[in-house]
């Protein structure tokens, strides 16, 4: 199911709501709340006492909600001058799977970006996979993202808010499956998370100390950008590590993920050690299965040693064709046999479950799809 959001003031005539929001812009400055650091939230409520902030705060972030309607305990006037202003982007495109368990966005930014978040409802979790840079500039060769380059990076207050959105979703709509609270978020959507590390840094400091989430339920993935990688090992917070692999030699490798040029598998690999060491996260490792490119006995026997010595868990996810590519996911036959020659090498590895399929759930595809159409 597909349809198109937008918004408008649900309880007041169009004159009397555009009255009122032009006293409250020339009362309050225009600036997108989540795009303000939560320090500096006052600067949005000039002449209102410092409680007024810690209310607007506490709406951003510890108990978002799809509408500035529901922040009852604010002015009008306040919530009038951020009307129209709440989030940074608009719902271009909202999407539903999986009979109600899997929902898809595609927010548009004011100019004109794109941004992409799936939200996924499991038995006992519910995930939530978000976007850090519009585009991406590593080109891997099977991603619909890369397949665009890239536009620019997201602010931290953009990403920060997929989560804000999706959390003021499941309470106010809800999936058909999974609890109806935000149990997990992977950076695995648009863009390559460490290539914009400041940005992603503040947004995670945003989820673990404003919306009080652990930082055992976060999970950055990456390419491999070895100084980065390392650098995350410092942070103060024992996040996740999800490793991009997809070939267990350099020539694939350097075919499927050009970066792998620049950082090759044993500075991947000793960087993915320094984490563990660093923070005792266990490593994932993904692999998108591609036919005949690198689903065969000869890839899983040479990927098995490094998860031994990392002591990772594999994730083996199907791959997602793209409008843009001619790769094709592998057949079940050579899926079952890739993953079964890893278990019996005694490596755990995991076949992913593939989600929102006919409603292009994969990062990159709903945009991906909407470009080729026109």
């Amino acid at each position: 199911m597909s349809r198109a959001r937008s918004g408008g003031p649900p309880e007041q005539s169009r004159e009397e709501h555009h009255r009122r929001s032009a006293v409250a812009n020339r009362r309050y400055p225009g600036a997108v709340p989540y795009l303000v650091h939560p320090d500096e939230l006052q600067s949005l409520c000039p002449g209102e006492p410092p409680f007024r902030a810690r209310q607007l705060r506490d709406w951003l972030y510890r108990k978002p909600v799809l509408s500035v309607d529901s922040m009852t305990d604010l002015p009008p006037d306040l919530r009038d001058s951020i009307r129209h202003r709440l989030w940074p982007f608009s719902v271009d495109i909202e999407q539903s799977a999986d009979e109600g368990a899997t929902v898809k966005w595609l927010f548009r930014a004011p100019d004109g970006a794109a941004i992409e978040a799936v939200l996924m409802g499991y038995r006992d979790r519910t995930t939530l996979c978000i976007s850090s840079q519009v585009g991406c500039a590593l080109a891997c060769s099977f991603c619909a993202t890369g397949q665009f380059g890239f536009d620019r990076h997201l602010q931290a207050g953009e990403i920060v808010a997929q989560v804000a959105y999706a959390r003021a979703h499941l309470r106010d709509v809800g999936l058909s499956r999974g609890p109806n609270r935000l149990t997990n978020v992977v950076f695995m959507g648009m863009g390559e998370p460490l290539a914009n590390y400041d940005g992603v840094r503040e947004a995670i400091r945003r989820m673990v100390v404003e919306m009080e989430m652990s930082p055992r339920r976060l999970t950055v993935s990456t390419v491999g950008l070895v100084p980065g990688m390392r650098r995350l090992a410092e942070e103060p917070w024992s996040l996740n590590l999800a490793v991009s692999l997809h070939a267990a030699d350099d020539d694939l490798r350097s075919r499927l993920v050009p970066i792998n040029r620049r950082y090759p598998l044993e500075a991947v690999e000793a960087a993915a050690a320094y984490f563990f060491t660093r923070t005792g996260r266990r490593i994932s490792i993904e692999w998108t299965l591609i036919d005949g490119v690198n689903d065969t006995i000869e890839q899983a026997a040479a990927l098995a040693p490094i998860a031994r010595r990392l002591g990772a868990h594999v994730n083996v996810i199907p791959l997602n064709a793209t409008p843009l590519s001619t790769d094709r996911p592998s057949r079940r036959d050579a899926i079952d046999r890739f993953v079964g020659h890893l278990r019996s090498l005694d490596v755990n590895v995991t076949v992913r479950d593939t989600r929102g399929a006919d409603i292009d759930a994969a990062c990159g595809q709903l945009r991906a799809r909407r470009s080729t159409a026109r």
